[in-house]
């Protein structure tokens, strides 16, 4: 019984006790500012999964086992998060202050650094992570339709292939409308060599008072590049890899053998040389007779598109101490294209050191050495798509066919035989940026930056006589081409800031001198005495040997002023002006002022918007500045002389000199562009929703522009400023956060861009020029044709009779109405840039998977499909399984074949190709899981993540097998890749 009644006891202690230690606790959360109550702001009990969230009045209840011990994490979407200690208060009170991380986050500008909440221009921020997301050979295609304003496409398929960018449409004609790019505060041509995983950010500065600091290199928009430094303390350890397959995205096929032999019967049905198939020996030859009855044929685009693959391995290294910081990183990429002899490897290796002498001296230099070995193959399709199929490859013995069925036509694979076909590119590329930083005093920092790209390349081409380019002649060719580029960038910056009571100052002085030296040599011959000795030994060449060496440079000396004022905060201002000599224009015009204004009024700061819950934040923007451009080559002002071939008599030859087919332009100067940009940037909702709009209005003129002169005149064109052109438009970005939970997250992501692109005057001002494709009110590139609108069909006979055709011919529209049909019918088809573009992007993290979708659009745009034109009336090629018309099957798609009509002689046979080539794309989808922190610690890491990703899985479009993104090219078509990838942190 005491037994019994001491373990009562003890029982009834511990419930006590229990009871005692687990209590209620209340309390309520608002703004510190405002004293508003803050409602679905999350509570927890750290180090568990007890919590909740605050009502509607702010107050939240919670059980705690602890109340004197106890910590609650408070978090709050736009506020800083808090942590509370409970110290047995049963009603606790917290004043959550507003987090203002995104507007005070650093954005990198022309020259210096401004916080996000300052900027009075038009500036897309994008930081690293988000760079890494797409798996690409270069950066700028992992965000292609996530910048608004900027234009990105991939030219083509091909390893290694160019990205084409373009920011806020294109100003010049025929001068180059690509952005400028500065790495680490130095001009860099060559983006593609930098590696996503070495970039901390890029910013992309779009408006005439953001790219004014860079003068004539800044006309066409700014892309920013911030490459990774190194931290104090604990060195950091990264590797990143990932290997892909990639395959053709879509490929529409060429006619088989019997679609084919189908459409050659119809063509000499048509001219009464075939009425049967006892006919055939008629018009096919005694091989093609054989395989049409053993049904032998080949689909040789299919033979040589195979899966290609593209690997990319990357170590890095982050550490040093309080004073000296070093990046260090290696990476290697390799990507073999979907065909044969296609195939680029590159390697880099980057260094970045920052050295603080004392107090007001620092260092450093970012350095990067970038190696190619590139593998280019000549296009085969084009080949493969037009050769007769009625035959076979190879012989019964495995041997190529050259000359498949006794043809013209050379075999599509001949040049992926033994020694036929080599195209091998080497670059060497060094780039180094070194810098001193004086801050004798406080406010007042003096920063020299000198920069040194050197460039060396040299291309070699060995093509024997059984390969598709020399199949027609009788002997190999070899070349050789080097090249070497030196270019050179030194500039002083000088910058000071003061603030004076609610007045602060900023001024910017730049001094800069930009050289840019380049040769190159060319060495060619036919005739190679042993194909191994491929374009070396070219003195070994018997014939066509042609030798030829350039060299050109150019220097551009600037000089910049800014003046940066803000009031309290809330009202900024900023004035710039620079002036640039560049040594390509006339001597008079050489030098030009190229001025700016921007202002910002930061409404959210105004005490007027304190009361008001629907802002988080609010600025109005507005800029005006004037920008250059110099795009032509180096001495297009003088004329130059070259050799013709001159003889007394049929006997004595002379050397004789001429003027060049360029004559020169001694009053040759700046090409102009103004631009008026208005801006807005918000968030709502504490935060929840983010916005920014522009409107922009860019007016060029002085256009550099290529000339076509009369043959009278004895030259072919001259370059002169001449032309004027209009990009008008509206950019959109939207940051949305859905959901935001201890467990669960979702962000939303939406960018359109609307530009209106515009020839507003030519040489002769209101007059197009017909010949080179340019229309006043249009677009640069677009397509100007008649509009077909069928096919003559039977009972249309004199219909088409009184327009000098017949049925069964291509209809066009007689758009003058008078009855004849002339040149003066052609109009505007389509344009060839999008009306709009624009892309949804996803990210989605549930505990520790995270998964991204990206949606892109570019609706408007127009394409001259190479499939929808690739039909030989004649039958004498191969065409595409087209819906051809036939007395037995009337149709409005493709007109009759004919055999006794060829392909360019059929009437309006170019109007067959033009489509919409407007697209919706499945961008990117990726799905990762990083290891959680306790796994990571047991095997010493700090981070882990592993990923599956798919780039450009799915493309919608009208174009059916084919991604409308290539332009209409059936050459290297665009692919789609499958990765697997790991990304690790020591």
């Amino acid at each position: 019984m005491k037994k019994l009644l001491i373990i009562c006891w003890f029982l009834l202690v511990s419930v006590s006790v229990t009871f005692a230690q687990r209590q209620t606790i209340k309390g309520r959360v608002s703004d510190a500012a405002t004293g508003e109550p803050l409602v679905m702001v999350n509570v927890q009990l750290k180090g568990s999964t007890t919590g909740t969230q605050t009502d509607a009045t702010g107050t939240f209840s919670l059980t705690v086992p602890d109340a004197q011990t106890g910590v609650l994490l408070i978090s709050y979407l736009g506020y800083q998060a808090l942590t509370q200690n409970i110290h047995g208060n049963s009603n606790i009170v917290v004043k959550l202050e507003k987090d203002n991380k995104q507007l005070d986050e650093v954005v990198v500008v022309g020259y210096g650094e401004v916080k996000k909440r300052d900027l009075t221009g038009a500036v897309t921020s994008v930081k690293g992570e988000e760079l890494r997301k797409v798996p690409s050979t270069n950066v700028m295609e992992s965000v292609q339709g996530k910048l608004p304003g900027v234009d990105i496409t991939k030219s083509n398929g091909a390893a290694g292939a160019k990205i084409n960018v373009t920011v806020r449409g294109n100003r010049s004609i025929r001068a180059d409308n690509g952005p400028l790019y500065i790495v680490d505060g130095v001009q860099y041509e060559n983006i593609q060599d930098i590696n996503p995983n070495d970039i901390q950010s890029m910013e992309v500065l779009k408006d005439a008072s953001s790219t004014a600091v860079y003068g004539s290199r800044g006309a066409n928009g700014v892309i920013i590049i911030t490459t990774k430094k190194g931290a104090s303390g604990k060195p950091r350890v990264f590797v990143n890899t990932y290997a892909g397959i990639s395959q053709v995205a879509g490929y529409p096929a060429m006619s088989t053998g019997p679609q084919y032999v189908a459409q050659k019967r119809e063509a000499n049905r048509t001219t009464g040389r075939w009425k049967s198939e006892a006919d055939d020996p008629l018009i096919f030859n005694a091989a093609e007779v054989a395989s049409i009855q053993n049904n032998l044929w080949t689909d040789y685009a299919d033979m040589l598109i195979h899966d290609g693959l593209q690997q990319d391995y990357q170590v890095g290294v982050s550490g040093g101490s309080e004073k000296t910081k070093v990046y260090l990183s290696l990476d290697y990429f390799d990507e073999k294209g979907i065909f044969k002899l296609d195939h680029l490897k590159r390697y880099s290796a980057r260094l970045n050191i920052d050295q603080t002498i004392n107090d007001y001296l620092k260092a450093g230099m970012q350095s990067q050495v970038t190696y190619y070995n590139q593998d280019n193959r000549r296009d085969p399709l084009n080949q493969a798509n037009k050769i007769v199929p009625l035959n076979l490859p190879y012989d019964e013995n495995g041997n190529l066919i050259l000359f498949p069925n006794m043809g013209s036509m050379i075999n599509p694979l001949a040049d992926e035989q033994p020694n036929a076909y080599q195209n091998n590119g080497r670059v060497t590329r060094t780039f180094v940026n070194a810098y001193v930083e004086l801050t004798p005093l406080k406010g007042l920092s003096f920063r020299s930056n000198l920069g040194v790209t050197l460039d060396n390349a040299r291309t070699g081409i060995f093509a024997s006589k059984n390969t598709i380019e020399r199949s027609t002649a009788s002997a190999s060719r070899s070349q050789y081409n080097s090249g070497n580029k030196r270019y050179i960038s030194w500039e002083n910056v000088l910058n000071y800031t003061q603030k004076l009571g609610d007045h602060t100052f900023g001024l910017t002085g730049v001094a800069s001198l930009l050289s840019d030296q380049r040769d190159s040599s060319f060495l060619q011959g036919e005739g190679q005495l042993l194909p191994a000795q491929l374009y070396y030994a070219m003195q070994n060449n018997v014939s066509g040997i042609a030798i030829r060496s350039s060299y050109m440079a150019n220097k551009l000396i600037s000089f910049t002023g800014r003046i940066n004022y803000n009031y309290k905060g809330k009202y900024l201002l900023s004035l710039t002006g620079r002036s640039d000599g560049s040594s390509k224009l006339a001597p008079g015009n050489k030098w030009a002022f190229f001025p700016s204004v921007a202002g910002a009024w930061r409404v959210s700061d105004e005490p007027f918007m304190k009361s008001q819950r629907v802002f988080s934040d609010l600025k109005i923007r507005a800029s005006y500045g004037l920008a250059g451009n110099d795009a032509v080559p180096p001495y297009a002002t003088a004329s130059y002389l070259t050799k013709i071939p001159f003889s007394y008599d049929d006997t004595n030859s002379a050397l004789a000199y001429g003027i060049g087919s360029q004559i020169g332009n001694r009053n040759l100067k700046w090409e102009l562009s103004a631009t008026t940009d208005i801006g807005l940037d918000m968030s709502f909702f504490d935060g929840r929703i983010g916005a920014t709009i522009d409107l922009y209005d860019t007016k060029t003129k002085d256009l550099l522009l290529q000339r076509t002169l009369p043959s009278s005149s004895g030259v072919s064109t001259v370059i002169q400023n001449i032309g004027k052109t209009r990009n008008r438009g509206i950019e959109i970005g939207i940051n949305t956060v859905n959901v935001r939970g201890r467990n669960f997250s979702w962000n939303s992501n939406i960018v359109f861009s609307r530009n209106k692109e515009e020839i507003v005057a030519l040489a002769d001002a209101n007059t197009n020029d017909v010949a080179n494709g340019w229309f006043i009110g249009y677009p640069v590139r677009v397509f100007y044709d008649y509009e077909k609108t069928g096919i003559w069909q039977t009972k249309e006979a004199d219909a088409a009779s009184a327009f000098g055709y017949k049925p069964g011919d291509i209809k066009v529209r007689d758009q003058d109405g008078n009855g004849v049909l002339n040149s003066q019918d052609r109009v505007i088809l389509g344009r060839q840039v999008p009306t709009w573009s624009g892309g949804l992007n996803n990210d989605i993290r549930f505990m520790n998977f995270d998964l991204n979708v990206y949606v892109f659009a570019r609706i408007g745009q127009w394409i001259n499909s190479e499939y929808a034109a690739k039909y030989d009336p004649q039958g004498l090629e191969n065409s595409a399984p087209l819906d051809y018309w036939t007395p037995e099957h009337e149709t409005n798609a493709y007109p009759r074949p004919n055999a006794s009509v060829s392909k360019d002689g059929t009437p309006f046979i170019r109007t067959l190709g033009y489509k919409d080539g407007s697209f919706v794309k499945i961008r990117n989808i990726s799905l990762g899981y990083t290891l959680p922190g306790s796994a990571l610690k047991n095997l010493h890491l700090t981070n882990l993540r592993v990923y599956v990703t798919g780039k450009n899985l799915f493309t919608f479009s009208k174009v059916k097998d084919y991604d409308p993104e290539r332009g209409g090219d059936l050459s290297n078509p665009l692919t789609k890749m499958y990765v697997a990838g790991l990304n690790v942190e020591f």
